[in-house]
Protein backbone atom coordinates (compact mmCIF):
# COMPACT_ATOMS: atom_id res chain seq x y z
CA UNK A 1 0.00 0.00 0.00
CA UNK A 2 2.87 2.06 0.35
CA UNK A 3 4.84 3.90 3.14
CA UNK A 4 6.71 3.41 5.86
CA UNK A 5 4.11 2.37 8.55
CA UNK A 6 1.48 -1.18 9.03
CA UNK A 7 -1.77 -1.07 8.95
CA UNK A 8 -1.56 -2.11 13.00
CA UNK A 9 1.09 1.26 13.23
CA UNK A 10 -1.96 3.51 11.42
CA UNK A 11 -4.56 1.52 13.31
CA UNK A 12 -2.84 2.62 17.01
CA UNK A 13 -2.84 6.71 15.59
CA UNK A 14 -5.49 8.81 14.52
CA UNK A 15 -5.94 11.52 11.65
CA UNK A 16 -4.59 14.63 12.64
CA UNK A 17 -7.09 16.61 10.86
CA UNK A 18 -9.93 15.08 12.75
CA UNK A 19 -7.42 14.53 16.32
CA UNK A 20 -5.45 18.06 16.23
CA UNK A 21 -5.96 21.10 17.63
CA UNK A 22 -6.52 23.51 15.01
CA UNK A 23 -3.73 25.64 16.56
CA UNK A 24 -2.63 28.34 14.67
CA UNK A 25 0.79 26.50 14.83
CA UNK A 26 0.65 23.16 15.38
CA UNK A 27 1.18 21.73 18.67
CA UNK A 28 2.28 18.28 17.89
CA UNK A 29 4.39 16.49 15.47
CA UNK A 30 1.66 15.03 12.56
CA UNK A 31 3.83 12.33 10.39
CA UNK A 32 2.73 11.08 6.74
CA UNK A 33 2.64 7.18 6.08
CA UNK A 34 6.34 7.49 6.50
CA UNK A 35 7.21 7.48 10.23
CA UNK A 36 6.15 6.90 13.39
CA UNK A 37 4.74 10.69 14.66
CA UNK A 38 6.22 11.21 18.65
CA UNK A 39 3.76 12.03 21.16
CA UNK A 40 2.60 15.32 22.31
CA UNK A 41 5.70 16.80 24.52
CA UNK A 42 4.41 18.64 27.88
CA UNK A 43 5.41 22.01 26.93
CA UNK A 44 3.56 21.24 23.78
CA UNK A 45 1.05 20.59 25.64
CA UNK A 46 1.22 23.86 28.04
CA UNK A 47 1.59 25.49 24.83
CA UNK A 48 -1.62 24.30 23.54
CA UNK A 49 -3.36 25.03 26.66
CA UNK A 50 -2.31 28.72 26.71
CA UNK A 51 -3.35 29.19 23.21
CA UNK A 52 -6.82 28.06 24.10
CA UNK A 53 -7.05 30.08 27.31
CA UNK A 54 -5.85 33.13 25.53
CA UNK A 55 -8.35 32.71 22.52
CA UNK A 56 -11.76 31.74 25.26
CA UNK A 57 -10.26 34.98 26.67
CA UNK A 58 -9.38 37.37 23.75
CA UNK A 59 -11.99 36.14 21.11
CA UNK A 60 -15.01 36.77 23.02
CA UNK A 61 -13.64 40.43 23.53
CA UNK A 62 -13.34 41.01 20.08
CA UNK A 63 -16.75 39.24 19.12
CA UNK A 64 -15.60 35.55 17.99
CA UNK A 65 -15.59 32.11 19.10
CA UNK A 66 -12.30 30.08 19.68
CA UNK A 67 -12.46 28.38 16.02
CA UNK A 68 -12.60 32.10 14.37
CA UNK A 69 -10.22 34.08 16.71
CA UNK A 70 -7.75 31.49 15.80
CA UNK A 71 -7.81 31.77 12.44
CA UNK A 72 -7.10 35.69 12.57
CA UNK A 73 -4.13 37.17 12.89
CA UNK A 74 -4.66 38.20 16.18
CA UNK A 75 -4.92 34.32 16.89
CA UNK A 76 -1.82 33.59 14.87
CA UNK A 77 -0.03 36.45 17.43
CA UNK A 78 -1.48 34.56 20.49
CA UNK A 79 -0.32 31.36 19.59
CA UNK A 80 3.36 33.28 19.30
CA UNK A 81 2.83 34.44 22.50
CA UNK A 82 2.11 31.13 23.82
CA UNK A 83 5.29 29.87 22.58
CA UNK A 84 7.08 32.48 24.02
CA UNK A 85 5.65 31.73 27.50
CA UNK A 86 6.97 28.49 27.34
CA UNK A 87 10.34 27.98 25.35
CA UNK A 88 11.48 31.62 26.26
CA UNK A 89 11.72 35.01 23.97
CA UNK A 90 12.25 33.68 20.42
CA UNK A 91 9.47 35.40 18.30
CA UNK A 92 9.03 38.50 18.26
CA UNK A 93 5.61 39.22 19.17
CA UNK A 94 3.57 41.72 21.24
CA UNK A 95 0.53 41.56 23.66
CA UNK A 96 -0.82 44.40 21.25
CA UNK A 97 -0.89 42.08 18.27
CA UNK A 98 -3.29 39.78 20.00
CA UNK A 99 -5.26 41.97 22.20
CA UNK A 100 -5.90 44.87 20.03
CA UNK A 101 -8.62 44.84 17.29
CA UNK A 102 -6.85 45.33 14.25
CA UNK A 103 -3.21 45.81 15.26
CA UNK A 104 -2.10 42.71 14.11
CA UNK A 105 -4.16 42.79 10.95
CA UNK A 106 -1.80 46.24 10.80
CA UNK A 107 1.49 43.81 10.83
CA UNK A 108 0.24 41.38 8.22
CA UNK A 109 -1.09 43.91 5.55
CA UNK A 110 2.36 45.65 5.92
CA UNK A 111 4.25 42.32 5.23
CA UNK A 112 1.49 41.08 2.56
CA UNK A 113 3.92 42.07 -0.42
CA UNK A 114 6.85 40.33 0.37
CA UNK A 115 8.18 37.77 -2.34
CA UNK A 116 8.14 34.52 -0.68
CA UNK A 117 8.92 31.54 -2.83
CA UNK A 118 8.22 28.13 -1.87
CA UNK A 119 10.45 25.90 -3.49
CA UNK A 120 9.25 22.47 -1.36
CA UNK A 121 5.25 21.98 -1.91
CA UNK A 122 4.13 18.47 -2.22
CA UNK A 123 -0.01 16.90 -3.13
CA UNK A 124 -0.53 13.82 -4.31
CA UNK A 125 -1.97 11.86 -7.62
CA UNK A 126 -5.71 11.44 -7.96
CA UNK A 127 -4.93 7.86 -8.39
CA UNK A 128 -2.63 7.43 -5.92
CA UNK A 129 -2.50 4.29 -3.85
CA UNK A 130 -1.50 5.66 -0.76
CA UNK A 131 -4.60 5.11 1.45
CA UNK A 132 -3.62 5.15 4.75
CA UNK A 133 -5.21 9.05 4.91
CA UNK A 134 -8.40 7.36 3.46
CA UNK A 135 -8.11 4.62 5.61
CA UNK A 136 -7.66 6.98 8.85
CA UNK A 137 -10.97 8.42 7.91
CA UNK A 138 -12.81 5.44 7.49
CA UNK A 139 -11.84 4.36 11.12
CA UNK A 140 -13.12 7.99 12.26
CA UNK A 141 -16.45 7.33 10.88
CA UNK A 142 -17.08 3.89 11.77
CA UNK A 143 -16.17 4.81 15.50
CA UNK A 144 -18.44 7.44 15.45
CA UNK A 145 -15.65 10.21 16.38
CA UNK A 146 -16.99 12.49 13.84
CA UNK A 147 -20.90 12.06 12.71
CA UNK A 148 -20.61 13.36 9.45
CA UNK A 149 -18.12 10.67 8.29
CA UNK A 150 -20.19 7.85 9.30
CA UNK A 151 -21.37 5.54 6.16
CA UNK A 152 -19.65 8.11 3.96
CA UNK A 153 -17.12 7.04 1.13
CA UNK A 154 -13.78 8.71 2.63
CA UNK A 155 -11.12 10.47 0.00
CA UNK A 156 -8.52 12.69 0.34
CA UNK A 157 -9.29 15.42 -1.68
CA UNK A 158 -7.20 17.32 1.52
CA UNK A 159 -4.27 16.25 -0.59
CA UNK A 160 -4.57 17.09 -3.88
CA UNK A 161 -4.12 19.58 -6.31
CA UNK A 162 -6.99 21.98 -5.50
CA UNK A 163 -6.48 22.13 -1.68
CA UNK A 164 -2.58 22.71 -2.27
CA UNK A 165 -4.03 25.28 -4.85
CA UNK A 166 -5.76 26.68 -1.73
CA UNK A 167 -3.46 26.53 1.15
CA UNK A 168 -0.36 27.85 -0.34
CA UNK A 169 -1.90 31.24 -2.37
CA UNK A 170 -4.97 31.45 -0.96
CA UNK A 171 -3.94 30.58 2.87
CA UNK A 172 -0.76 32.20 3.12
CA UNK A 173 1.22 35.10 1.36
CA UNK A 174 3.26 32.81 -0.95
CA UNK A 175 3.34 34.09 -4.07
CA UNK A 176 5.54 31.53 -6.13
CA UNK A 177 5.66 27.62 -5.78
CA UNK A 178 7.43 24.81 -6.95
CA UNK A 179 5.66 20.97 -7.18
CA UNK A 180 7.90 18.59 -5.97
CA UNK A 181 7.17 15.48 -5.92
CA UNK A 182 8.99 11.95 -4.69
CA UNK A 183 9.33 8.36 -6.38
CA UNK A 184 9.35 4.61 -5.92
CA UNK A 185 10.09 1.36 -7.08
CA UNK A 186 6.20 0.73 -7.50
CA UNK A 187 5.15 3.60 -10.14
CA UNK A 188 1.73 3.62 -8.54
CA UNK A 189 3.65 5.43 -5.39
CA UNK A 190 5.22 8.31 -6.99
CA UNK A 191 3.31 11.02 -5.48
CA UNK A 192 3.22 12.68 -9.02
CA UNK A 193 4.53 11.68 -12.20
CA UNK A 194 6.81 13.88 -13.86
CA UNK A 195 4.00 14.53 -16.54
CA UNK A 196 1.45 15.65 -13.73
CA UNK A 197 3.16 17.96 -12.35
CA UNK A 198 3.89 19.51 -15.49
CA UNK A 199 0.34 19.41 -16.35
CA UNK A 200 -0.31 20.97 -13.10
CA UNK A 201 2.12 23.94 -13.66
CA UNK A 202 0.60 24.80 -16.67
CA UNK A 203 -3.16 25.06 -15.50
CA UNK A 204 -2.00 27.42 -12.95
CA UNK A 205 0.01 29.42 -14.99
CA UNK A 206 -2.24 29.65 -17.94
CA UNK A 207 -5.06 30.63 -15.51
CA UNK A 208 -2.71 33.26 -13.97
CA UNK A 209 -1.95 34.74 -17.09
CA UNK A 210 1.17 34.59 -14.77
CA UNK A 211 4.74 32.35 -14.00
CA UNK A 212 3.27 31.54 -10.49
CA UNK A 213 4.44 27.58 -10.44
CA UNK A 214 7.77 25.52 -11.43
CA UNK A 215 8.11 21.98 -11.47
CA UNK A 216 10.62 19.30 -10.65
CA UNK A 217 11.58 16.98 -13.11
CA UNK A 218 12.26 13.83 -10.41
CA UNK A 219 15.00 11.81 -11.80
CA UNK A 220 15.88 8.14 -10.28
CA UNK A 221 19.70 7.28 -10.94
CA UNK A 222 20.83 3.22 -11.58
CA UNK A 223 16.89 2.38 -12.45
CA UNK A 224 16.72 0.92 -15.96
CA UNK A 225 15.97 3.59 -18.73
CA UNK A 226 16.43 6.47 -16.14
CA UNK A 227 18.33 8.33 -18.34
CA UNK A 228 16.13 8.25 -21.47
CA UNK A 229 13.32 9.51 -19.29
CA UNK A 230 16.02 12.80 -18.37
CA UNK A 231 16.16 13.07 -21.88
CA UNK A 232 12.60 13.21 -22.50
CA UNK A 233 11.78 15.54 -19.65
CA UNK A 234 14.33 17.97 -21.39
CA UNK A 235 12.98 17.25 -24.28
CA UNK A 236 9.23 17.74 -23.65
CA UNK A 237 8.64 19.02 -20.30
CA UNK A 238 11.27 21.59 -19.93
CA UNK A 239 11.90 21.10 -16.04
CA UNK A 240 12.69 24.26 -13.81
CA UNK A 241 15.13 22.04 -11.69
CA UNK A 242 15.73 18.51 -10.99
CA UNK A 243 14.86 16.73 -8.19
CA UNK A 244 16.38 12.90 -6.57
CA UNK A 245 16.56 10.58 -3.45
CA UNK A 246 20.24 9.35 -2.88
CA UNK A 247 18.31 6.67 -0.70
CA UNK A 248 16.07 5.53 -3.70
CA UNK A 249 12.62 4.87 -3.12
CA UNK A 250 11.84 6.71 0.69
CA UNK A 251 8.35 6.07 0.24
CA UNK A 252 8.83 2.26 0.68
CA UNK A 253 12.23 2.18 2.26
CA UNK A 254 12.01 -1.97 2.02
CA UNK A 255 11.68 -1.57 -1.52
CA UNK A 256 14.68 1.03 -2.08
CA UNK A 257 17.45 -1.08 -4.68
CA UNK A 258 19.05 1.74 -6.40
CA UNK A 259 20.39 4.18 -3.47
CA UNK A 260 23.63 6.30 -5.32
CA UNK A 261 25.79 8.98 -4.27
CA UNK A 262 26.05 12.00 -5.54
CA UNK A 263 29.75 12.19 -6.62
CA UNK A 264 29.80 8.96 -8.55
CA UNK A 265 31.77 9.80 -11.96
CA UNK A 266 30.31 6.92 -13.60
CA UNK A 267 26.55 6.99 -12.72
CA UNK A 268 26.13 10.79 -11.87
CA UNK A 269 27.99 12.68 -13.87
CA UNK A 270 26.91 12.50 -17.32
CA UNK A 271 23.63 13.53 -15.98
CA UNK A 272 25.27 16.68 -14.66
CA UNK A 273 26.75 16.71 -18.26
CA UNK A 274 23.63 16.34 -20.30
CA UNK A 275 21.13 18.95 -18.16
CA UNK A 276 24.25 21.91 -18.00
CA UNK A 277 24.10 21.18 -22.15
CA UNK A 278 20.13 21.93 -22.18
CA UNK A 279 20.76 25.03 -19.87
CA UNK A 280 19.50 23.53 -16.36
CA UNK A 281 22.14 23.92 -13.97
CA UNK A 282 19.61 23.22 -10.25
CA UNK A 283 20.00 20.07 -8.55
CA UNK A 284 17.83 19.49 -5.37
CA UNK A 285 18.57 16.20 -3.40
CA UNK A 286 16.51 14.94 -0.54
CA UNK A 287 18.67 14.16 2.58
CA UNK A 288 18.66 13.51 6.07
CA UNK A 289 15.01 12.56 7.67
CA UNK A 290 17.07 9.38 8.91
CA UNK A 291 17.44 9.22 12.45
CA UNK A 292 19.05 6.05 14.74
CA UNK A 293 15.33 4.33 15.17
CA UNK A 294 15.14 4.63 11.11
CA UNK A 295 18.69 3.69 10.36
CA UNK A 296 17.96 0.54 12.62
CA UNK A 297 15.89 -1.01 10.24
CA UNK A 298 17.34 0.33 6.51
CA UNK A 299 21.33 0.94 7.99
CA UNK A 300 22.22 -0.27 4.13
CA UNK A 301 20.56 3.27 3.17
CA UNK A 302 22.39 5.75 5.84
CA UNK A 303 25.66 6.41 4.05
CA UNK A 304 22.96 7.65 1.25
CA UNK A 305 21.48 9.68 3.23
CA UNK A 306 24.15 11.55 4.90
CA UNK A 307 26.13 14.56 2.97
CA UNK A 308 29.33 13.43 2.59
CA UNK A 309 28.80 12.79 -1.11
CA UNK A 310 28.58 16.90 -1.82
CA UNK A 311 31.31 18.09 -1.41
CA UNK A 312 33.06 16.81 -4.75
CA UNK A 313 29.95 16.98 -6.75
CA UNK A 314 30.08 20.66 -6.29
CA UNK A 315 34.06 21.03 -6.80
CA UNK A 316 33.59 19.07 -9.59
CA UNK A 317 30.76 20.84 -11.00
CA UNK A 318 30.94 24.15 -9.74
CA UNK A 319 28.23 25.55 -12.79
CA UNK A 320 25.50 23.67 -11.11
CA UNK A 321 23.52 24.77 -7.88
CA UNK A 322 23.16 21.97 -6.13
CA UNK A 323 20.05 22.51 -3.02
CA UNK A 324 20.17 20.07 0.08
CA UNK A 325 16.58 19.63 1.08
CA UNK A 326 15.78 19.32 4.39
CA UNK A 327 19.37 20.78 4.93
CA UNK A 328 19.97 17.07 5.36
CA UNK A 329 18.34 17.53 9.02
CA UNK A 330 18.55 13.74 10.42
CA UNK A 331 15.95 13.62 13.51
CA UNK A 332 12.86 14.45 11.35
CA UNK A 333 11.12 11.21 9.86
CA UNK A 334 10.69 9.39 13.09
CA UNK A 335 13.22 10.85 15.24
CA UNK A 336 12.42 13.87 18.24
CA UNK A 337 13.60 17.12 17.78
CA UNK A 338 15.19 16.74 21.55
CA UNK A 339 17.72 14.67 20.23
CA UNK A 340 19.07 17.34 17.94
CA UNK A 341 18.51 19.94 20.87
CA UNK A 342 20.65 17.94 23.12
CA UNK A 343 23.53 17.16 20.65
CA UNK A 344 23.81 20.60 19.79
CA UNK A 345 23.97 21.29 23.79
CA UNK A 346 26.91 19.08 24.01
CA UNK A 347 28.65 19.57 21.23
CA UNK A 348 27.19 22.93 19.10
CA UNK A 349 26.86 20.48 16.20
CA UNK A 350 23.34 18.74 15.18
CA UNK A 351 23.34 15.70 12.66
CA UNK A 352 23.94 16.04 9.57
CA UNK A 353 23.37 20.15 9.51
CA UNK A 354 26.41 21.15 10.61
CA UNK A 355 28.79 18.52 7.88
CA UNK A 356 26.43 20.31 5.60
CA UNK A 357 27.36 24.02 6.65
CA UNK A 358 31.02 23.44 6.26
CA UNK A 359 31.51 22.15 2.83
CA UNK A 360 31.97 25.08 1.36
CA UNK A 361 34.83 26.08 3.99
CA UNK A 362 36.11 22.19 3.95
CA UNK A 363 35.73 22.41 -0.53
CA UNK A 364 36.31 25.75 -1.19
CA UNK A 365 32.82 25.81 -3.16
CA UNK A 366 29.98 28.39 -3.14
CA UNK A 367 26.88 26.22 -5.03
CA UNK A 368 25.50 24.38 -2.10
CA UNK A 369 22.59 25.36 -0.60
CA UNK A 370 20.19 24.34 2.06
CA UNK A 371 16.42 23.96 1.86
CA UNK A 372 14.68 24.43 5.04
CA UNK A 373 11.69 21.98 4.35
CA UNK A 374 10.64 20.19 7.54
CA UNK A 375 14.39 20.93 9.74
CA UNK A 376 12.14 24.35 10.29
CA UNK A 377 8.49 22.76 10.18
CA UNK A 378 9.22 19.89 12.59
CA UNK A 379 11.71 22.37 14.86
CA UNK A 380 9.91 24.98 15.36
CA UNK A 381 7.02 23.18 16.62
CA UNK A 382 8.45 21.16 19.03
CA UNK A 383 12.22 22.46 20.26
CA UNK A 384 12.15 26.26 19.00
CA UNK A 385 15.49 26.65 20.09
CA UNK A 386 17.14 24.46 18.21
CA UNK A 387 15.38 25.50 15.19
CA UNK A 388 17.25 28.53 15.99
CA UNK A 389 20.15 26.63 16.29
CA UNK A 390 20.13 25.86 13.13
CA UNK A 391 19.34 28.93 11.35
CA UNK A 392 22.62 29.68 12.97
CA UNK A 393 24.43 26.68 11.88
CA UNK A 394 23.44 27.13 7.96
CA UNK A 395 24.09 31.12 7.80
CA UNK A 396 27.05 30.67 9.50
CA UNK A 397 28.31 28.15 7.06
CA UNK A 398 26.73 28.56 3.82
CA UNK A 399 25.49 32.13 3.89
CA UNK A 400 22.28 33.77 4.23
CA UNK A 401 22.32 34.14 0.64
CA UNK A 402 22.82 30.18 0.42
CA UNK A 403 19.42 29.37 2.81
CA UNK A 404 16.27 28.87 0.75
CA UNK A 405 12.68 28.63 1.75
CA UNK A 406 10.51 25.50 1.76
CA UNK A 407 7.56 24.29 3.32
CA UNK A 408 7.25 20.84 2.80
CA UNK A 409 3.35 21.92 2.48
CA UNK A 410 0.66 20.22 2.28
CA UNK A 411 1.89 17.73 4.48
CA UNK A 412 1.77 20.20 7.49
CA UNK A 413 -1.54 22.44 6.45
CA UNK A 414 -1.06 25.98 4.75
CA UNK A 415 2.80 27.69 5.04
CA UNK A 416 1.35 30.88 6.46
CA UNK A 417 2.21 29.75 9.96
CA UNK A 418 6.01 28.51 8.83
CA UNK A 419 5.58 31.93 7.21
CA UNK A 420 5.07 33.80 10.11
CA UNK A 421 7.39 31.22 11.94
CA UNK A 422 10.86 32.86 10.27
CA UNK A 423 9.42 36.42 10.24
CA UNK A 424 9.33 36.40 14.13
CA UNK A 425 12.05 33.84 15.05
CA UNK A 426 15.07 35.49 16.22
CA UNK A 427 18.68 33.60 17.54
CA UNK A 428 19.04 34.46 21.29
CA UNK A 429 22.00 36.87 21.76
CA UNK A 430 23.12 34.49 24.46
CA UNK A 431 23.44 31.65 21.47
CA UNK A 432 24.83 34.38 19.08
CA UNK A 433 27.73 35.40 21.43
CA UNK A 434 28.27 32.07 22.08
CA UNK A 435 28.52 30.16 18.85
CA UNK A 436 29.37 33.26 16.49
CA UNK A 437 26.05 33.48 14.72
CA UNK A 438 24.42 36.21 13.28
CA UNK A 439 21.33 37.99 14.09
CA UNK A 440 18.17 37.08 11.58
CA UNK A 441 16.78 40.29 12.08
CA UNK A 442 13.90 41.94 10.65
CA UNK A 443 11.05 40.10 9.23
CA UNK A 444 11.54 41.78 5.90
CA UNK A 445 15.59 42.40 6.28
CA UNK A 446 17.99 41.53 3.93
CA UNK A 447 18.52 37.79 5.75
CA UNK A 448 14.85 36.49 5.71
CA UNK A 449 14.46 38.65 2.58
CA UNK A 450 17.00 36.44 0.82
CA UNK A 451 15.97 32.92 2.63
CA UNK A 452 12.01 33.92 1.81
CA UNK A 453 12.74 34.48 -1.78
CA UNK A 454 15.54 36.65 -3.12
CA UNK A 455 17.73 33.52 -3.30
CA UNK A 456 15.47 31.48 -5.39
CA UNK A 457 14.46 34.40 -7.42
CA UNK A 458 17.98 34.59 -8.27
CA UNK A 459 18.84 31.12 -9.11
CA UNK A 460 15.85 30.77 -10.98
CA UNK A 461 16.22 33.63 -13.06
CA UNK A 462 12.64 34.92 -11.54
CA UNK A 463 12.01 38.36 -13.21
CA UNK A 464 8.17 38.20 -13.40
CA UNK A 465 7.57 39.64 -9.75
CA UNK A 466 5.53 43.35 -10.92
CA UNK A 467 2.73 41.13 -12.76
CA UNK A 468 2.31 39.15 -9.61
CA UNK A 469 -0.21 42.37 -7.82
CA UNK A 470 -2.40 41.79 -10.72
CA UNK A 471 -2.78 38.17 -12.38
CA UNK A 472 -5.39 35.74 -12.15
CA UNK A 473 -4.22 34.63 -8.83
CA UNK A 474 -3.72 37.78 -6.94
CA UNK A 475 -7.59 38.53 -8.83
CA UNK A 476 -9.04 35.29 -7.13
CA UNK A 477 -6.96 35.96 -3.73
CA UNK A 478 -8.47 39.25 -3.49
CA UNK A 479 -11.82 37.43 -3.90
CA UNK A 480 -10.99 34.51 -1.45
CA UNK A 481 -9.81 37.53 1.30
CA UNK A 482 -13.50 38.78 1.23
CA UNK A 483 -15.86 35.88 0.95
CA UNK A 484 -13.33 33.45 2.19
CA UNK A 485 -14.15 31.10 5.20
CA UNK A 486 -10.40 32.10 6.88
CA UNK A 487 -7.32 29.63 7.00
CA UNK A 488 -8.42 26.19 8.44
CA UNK A 489 -5.54 25.63 10.70
CA UNK A 490 -5.42 21.82 9.91
CA UNK A 491 -3.03 19.88 9.05
CA UNK A 492 -3.06 16.33 7.39
CA UNK A 493 -1.41 12.94 8.50
CA UNK A 494 -0.94 11.31 11.58
CA UNK A 495 -0.53 12.32 14.98
CA UNK A 496 -0.14 10.17 18.44
CA UNK A 497 -3.33 8.84 20.27
CA UNK A 498 -3.62 10.82 23.30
Amino acid sequence: MGGFLTDDDIAALRPAEEAMFASPIPTQVVSSDEFWPIPQTERQKQVEARIKDMADTIGPRQGMDRRRFLQTNAGMAAAFLAMNEVYGPLYAVSRAEAQTAGAADMRTAALRQQFIMDVHTHFLRPDTRIMTFVNARRAVGRAGWNPDLVGREQTIQDLMEANWFKEVFLDSDTKVALISGAPSEEAIDWFLTNDMKFDARKRVNDAAGNKRVLSHAIFTPGKPGWMDEVERCIEQLRPDSWKGYTIGDNTNKHLAIHPWRMDDERLMYPFYERILRAGNNIVCVHKGLFPPQVEQQFPHLTPYARVDDVGKAARDWPQINFVIYHSAYRFAGGGRAEQGWAQFQQTGRVDWVSDLAEIPAKYGVSNVYGDLGQIFAQSTVVEPQLCAAMMGILIKGLGADHVVWGTDAIWTGSPQWQIESLRRLEIPEEMQRRYGFAPLGAPDGPVKNAIFGETSARMYNYTRRAALESDGVARVKADYALNGAGRSNLAYGYVAAG
